[in-house]
């Protein structure tokens, strides 16, 4: 079926949104696709974080059919046209992860890996697929010492080769393509290519965090691609081709997911890492030949009428952010209003204490026994929600023990590094198969090396820098072939009926759990529209202090719910909370409502 012009593709794209739409010309636009921030705020990460240009309101979609959220107009516009022209929802998803790979770099790409949880209509039945990347065959838990046993600086791991996993992407959206695709794997392939070819327009984000970034110019060929001569980021709205990844995705629309993982592509990688002029990495050629996804079971736990369903091992996000719901599920949260100093209390507090399990307990499974089950059990959570005290903080809290009683404890904790470079979407076709995805090269712009038009990830700096500690090996801890644990949470939440409900997920490092988590709260609780719940401030605790996000329009609540808290012995930060939250719901009496977060540019958009 034919494909529509790109000026087409860019006019879908504008039409949905909220503000005065650009006059198209000759497929070039007189303004950039999306709004630019009225309130940008300063950075308060350290990294090259994932920060905000803004929040910008924007309306619910509705839609009679289908519907698809991505983080960028021209990947939920590409989503849009898969499901026209009789794409499924795995289709819809996989041809936007393509076109995030251009137009969204910073975040998630081919260089990286994914969590998928998929539902399939017919059988009613979830399945949820490990795309994560792989720590090489020469990777060892010491990787990230000194030689006087200390663990290396952050960023002098990140930048460069040595920080480098095997990307997982590619073979993932292969895998689901198999089970749930419908429209040729080539077609898929065609808007990302087409917008290579002739270019995207620069958004603000993009120009906001290249300008923040300090190391991507030292790669030649990211400078080369992301700044112009005089070593400064193409300004927003500049048109941006990207010929190289033409190339690379034309060859993988031919070849398939082979054409990454051995062959010219595969050397051009190895070569990237192994030889880095700073900071050489162990990637091989049979590390990535080598490389398969694995589809796990999902994890899943009733919560009032509904059943909420997620990724397990090695992420941490599906078990931590049920964890949050079940322990609240023996409070008396719903008693008070959303909005309250009671209700964020608990919040924050049931989030200390799943973050001390999760830093505890959770790795990949493939190589340490993670107790799942045991820290879902009704049970144990109703004896973690016993600690929660309504007048006074936990402060910091310990990890519990979900193990039968008498087993002793096997690890250590280990908390490791995690930066919000992420990216999240979903989709729903005609026939209710839904995809909830999320996507990640870790940290802004990932390794800060790019290969063939693509960057490359840095999740293996998600592994805990220190091996043992008390004697104990920490689960998480750098080993060959092993996946790093992740906190990406995408979420499927099935009603009373059995019936496909919701689905949402986030960027934002480990934060994304809080984040999905007060979604789900919000909205399953008190059945808050969807939209609000997604723009109301966030609240996030990771077993330490509590961060409270200043939003425009809340200032009463902030001021009210730092008091309370502080009363109550929190430690409070105020400070910039930028999710990427981008969900949707079932409508009442049919259909579905879309909704994507104020903080970045996502855009949902319906048939």
């Amino acid at each position: 079926m034919q494909h529509r012009s790109l000026a087409s593709v860019i006019l879908l794209a504008l039409c949905a949104c909220a503000t005065p739409q650009p006059e198209i010309k000759d497929g070039t636009a007189d303004k950039p696709p999306v709004e630019a921030p009225r309130d940008a705020h300063a950075a308060k990460e350290a990294f090259a974080p994932e920060g905000a240009t803004g929040y910008r309101k924007s309306d619910p979609v509705s839609a009679e059919r289908a519907m698809v959220v991505a983080a960028n107009p021209y990947a939920a516009a590409a989503g849009e046209q898969l499901l026209r022209d009789g794409g499924t929802a795995t289709d819809a998803s996989i041809g936007m992860m393509l076109v995030l790979t251009l137009v969204e770099p910073q975040s998630a790409g081919i260089g990286g890996g994914a969590f998928v949880v998929r539902y399939d209509a017919a059988s009613g039945q979830l399945t949820t697929l490990d795309a994560r990347e792989t720590a090489p065959a020469a990777a060892t838990p010491d990787m990230y010492l000194t030689a006087e046993g200390k663990p290396v600086g952050f960023i002098d791991a990140v930048v460069g080769g040595l920080s480098v996993g095997v990307p997982g992407l590619l073979r993932g959206l292969e895998a689901a393509h198999k089970k749930g695709g419908r429209l040729p794997w080539a077609d898929l392939f065609k808007p990302a290519i087409q917008l290579a070819e002739e270019g995207f327009e620069v958004s603000p984000r993009l120009h906001e965090l290249l300008s923040r970034d300090k190391w991507l110019a030292q790669d030649p060929a990211a400078r080369a691609y992301f700044f112009d001569a005089e070593g400064k980021p193409h300004p927003v709205g500049h048109r941006l081709r990207n010929p190289a990844l033409a190339d690379t995705l034309r060859a993988l629309a031919a070849r398939g997911a082979d054409a990454l993982y051995s062959g010219p592509i595969a050397d051009d990688i190895v070569r990237a890492v192994q030889q880095h002029p700073t900071n050489p990495g162990r990637l091989t050629a049979a590390d990535l030949a080598a490389y398969r996804p694995v589809e796990r079971p999902p994890v899943c736990m009733p919560y009032r009428t509904f059943r909420v369903c997620s990724m397990g091992p090695p992420s941490s996000g599906g078990i931590t952010v049920m964890q949050i719901l079940g322990i609240l599920s023996h409070t008396s949260i719903d008693s008070a209003p959303p909005d309250s100093p009671e209700v964020t209390h608990l919040f924050a507090e049931a989030s200390r204490l799943a973050f001390a399990d999760r830093d505890h307990w959770v790795a990949d499974p493939d190589f340490v026994t993670v107790p799942t089950e045991g820290l879902l059990r009704p049970d144990y959570l109703k004896q973690r929600a016993a600690l929660l005290r309504p007048d006074a903080s936990l402060g910091t809290a310990a990890p519990g023990n979900p193990l039968q009683a008498g087993a002793a404890v096997p690890w250590a904790p280990g908390p490791a590094p995690e930066l919000p470079s992420t990216t999240h979407l979903v989709a729903v076709d005609a026939e209710g198969n839904a995809v909830s995805m999320t996507a990640s090269i870790e940290m802004g712009f990932g390794a800060h090396v790019l290969v063939r038009g693509f960057l490359l990830n840095n999740q293996l700096t998600d592994f805990s820098f220190v091996p043992e500690a008390d004697g104990l090996p920490v689960a998480n801890r750098p080993e060959p072939r092993k996946r790093p644990r992740s906190s990406m949470s995408p979420v499927i939440v099935l009603n009373a009926q059995g019936q496909l409900e919701l689905a949402v997920g986030s960027p934002g490092g480990n934060r994304i759990i809080p984040y999905v988590a007060q979604t789900l709260l919000y909205t399953l609780t008190w059945d808050m529209d969807l939209q609000r719940a997604l723009d109301r401030p966030h609240v996030s605790n990771r077993n330490g202090d509590t961060e409270l996000e200043e939003v425009p329009g809340f200032e009463a609540w902030l001021e009210a719910t730092r008091a309370g808290l502080e009363q109550r012995g929190h430690t409070v930060k105020v400070k910039e909370l930028n999710s990427g939250l981008h969900a949707f719901r079932r409508r009442p009496g049919g259909g579905w409502i879309g909704a994507a977060d104020p903080r970045r540019e996502g855009q949902a958009r319906g048939l």
